[in-house]
């Protein structure tokens, strides 16, 4: 989709449509709107949608951030400290390893 043929007030639903569905633990779509939006937000001339888009593509870029670290985090410390929770870890992994931790 080339955003240079939309009208801006679909742009705006667009952008707005993105960021709502990245809170159905859907970051990627947060990634996707801050990406896509960046330079109909901060690099074309001003029009009237624009400062709501520009918030929506600064919402999804922080939220797109938090997510990407807290999975980072969690698959740090999974990974680090799977063998020694024992049971508990085994019954939250998808692949169970095989031999010896």
């Amino acid at each position: 989709m080339d955003l240079s043929k939309m009208k801006n007030d679909k742009k705006l639903y667009l952008c707005r449509w993105y960021y709502r569905a990245g809170f159905a633990f859907l970051p990627f779509l947060w990634c996707v709107n801050a990406i896509w939006f960046f330079s109909e937000a901060f690099r074309k001339p001003q029009y009237e949608e624009q400062k709501e888009i520009k918030k929506y593509v600064i919402m999804s870029g922080i939220g797109a951030i938090i997510w990407t670290a807290g999975l980072t985090a969690w698959i740090t410390i999974f990974q680090l400290n799977r063998a020694e929770w024992g049971k508990t870890a085994d019954q939250i992994s998808f692949i169970i390893p095989t031999g010896i931790p």
